[in-house]
């Protein structure tokens, strides 16, 4: 369901704008419909308050948790079921985050990636997206809302942004902790700056080098890795915020001092931080984690280059929960073991 039929919804039962403000707010930040109001019980049309607890159970069940996998450092992979039996994966990140998908596979086809495997199933409505927000809200306070989950942003462009639209609004979330993340799409360069809310930019790089990267991300716009750098660099500016390039390290593919050297020449002087995260493996796949050292060894020779650098890492990779794998793996034991059920 999008959002504008979430509204369309609210005005049959006879809601106005300032109805559906206050009950959209409620819905995302989950907290009770009287919670820190001055407001009387009856503030809402009888109708309406007859058809809260239909609508309720509606908004709902875009998204629900299917099952829960605590991982270290408290975050959790979640497995979220949607209206039509489709499955995606939300990730409750420490701090207050939480990483939410766009679509059901992905089209990219990114030769390291478990979700691109199925290719792109279906996309996410707005009202799905949001969903997931309130799901994760309805466990832990969030403050940080990132769009790399499942899926690419980019190509699903309008409920993305919708959805961002509202977080950033009704959702009370800060423009800069809604993080918009792709591989790169001139729609999305276009799009960005026109936006009511405009979120933090995190840009998928993985490597310098432009004959590497259309091996690796084989169905990403054709652009090189210094055009995205320079339009991702341009909307930097414009909001103020930095932007967030990301770099999956695996050995022997892009973790070369070759590499080190082209992110140097490449970034140095931009308004941007470089989050290096070490590959999630995936067994029966060619790519490989690196040895922690060499991981540690590369953020300290850019950070004495004069590149700001940080090593993150993939949020429950010890339960197997890299995009992608959770979902694959749950799918797999339905099919040939067990039924997914709620998780109570």
């Amino acid at each position: 369901m999008q959002i504008d039929s979430l509204r369309q919804r609210m005005r049959q039962f006879g809601a106005k704008p300032e109805h559906e403000q206050r009950l959209l707010r409620d819905w995302i930040q989950a907290r009770p419909h009287d919670q820190g109001r001055r407001r009387p019980k009856d503030y809402l049309p009888l109708s309406l308050r007859e058809a809260r607890p239909v609508l309720e159970s509606e908004w709902q069940g875009m998204a629900r948790l299917l099952s829960i996998h605590p991982a270290e450092e408290g975050a959790a992979r979640m497995l979220v079921g949607l209206v039509d039996g489709q499955v995606v994966e939300s990730v409750l990140l420490p701090r207050g985050g939480v990483c939410i998908s766009s679509q059901v596979g992905c089209a990219v086809g990114c030769q390291f990636c478990m979700t691109g495997r199925s290719g792109l199933i279906r996309h996410l409505t707005s009202g799905e997206m949001v969903a997931q927000v309130a799901l994760a809200r309805a466990r832990q306070p969030v403050k940080k809302v990132v769009f790399m989950g499942m899926g690419e942003p980019a190509h699903n462009l309008n409920n993305v942004l919708d959805a961002i639209e509202l977080l950033g609004t009704e959702g009370n979330f800060g423009h800069k902790n809604l993080v918009f993340s792709t591989v790169g799409d001139p729609r999305a360069f276009e799009r960005l700056p026109q936006g009511k809310v405009k979120p933090a930019l995190a840009l998928s790089l993985h490597t310098t080098k432009p004959a590497l990267r259309e091996r690796l991300l084989p169905r990403a716009p054709k652009m090189t890795p210094r055009e995205l750098v320079e339009h991702a660099e341009a909307y930097a500016r414009l909001t103020d915020y930095p932007v967030q390039f990301q770099w999956t390290l695996m050995e022997g593919i892009n973790d070369g001092d070759d590499e080190i050297d082209g992110i140097v020449e490449m970034l140095r002087g931009k308004y941007a931080v470089l989050n290096i995260i070490p590959y999630n493996t995936i067994p029966d796949l060619a790519f490989r984690r690196p040895a922690e050292e060499r991981c540690r060894a590369i953020i300290r020779i850019l950070h004495q280059r004069g590149i700001l650098a940080k090593l993150r890492d993939s949020a429950a990779q010890e339960v197997d929960g890299g995009c992608g794998q959770l979902r694959a793996r749950a799918l797999g034991e339905e099919e040939g073991v067990m039924r997914l059920h709620p998780a109570r």
